[in-house]
């Protein structure tokens, strides 16, 4: 199971790398959430960039779609066309797939402006469908998903 998730990992970075490039910065974190046909995303963690150092941040998100399942994930988001940490304190669009049972890992992009997020989960759960939704970043902690 690590070998295979090693590997998976390994995979999706590359992907990133070779869509993306470099990114200007990344955020590690853990998140939870939940879904049936509606659903819900909290998480929090600390975005770390080279010429702004690191800084707490928090997010959450409905999403809409034929999705199910519960879900709770260690994050890391690789940030591109960052220029200032508050440029990231908005929404964020973006189209899910999540097939998994017990564990699993997968990426998605999230983009508004030139800002490109790309979450790379690996995650403990069940899970199973395909969303649309948007990620809300704030500088506390908010029980608020809209």
């Amino acid at each position: 199971l690590f070998g295979t998730l090693s590997a998976e990992i390994a995979s999706i970075i590359e992907f990133a790398f070779s869509s993306y490039g470099r990114p200007s910065g990344y955020i590690l974190g853990t998140e939870g959430g939940a879904a049936f046909l509606a659903g819900l995303r909290y998480g929090d963690g600390r975005l770390v960039t080279r010429r702004h150092g690191r800084s707490t941040i928090h997010w959450q998100g409905p999403s809409v779609g034929y999705d199910f399942g519960l879900a709770g994930s260690r994050v890391m988001f690789l940030v591109y066309n960052l220029r200032e940490p508050q440029q990231l304190y908005k929404r964020f669009a973006g189209v899910e797939g999540a097939a998994y049972l017990v564990g699993g890992a997968g990426i998605t992009f999230h983009k508004r402006g030139k800002i490109v997020l790309a979450p790379i989960r690996t995650g403990l759960g069940v899970r199973l469908g395909a969303n649309v939704g948007y990620l809300k970043f704030t500088k506390n902690p908010s029980i608020n998903p809209f």
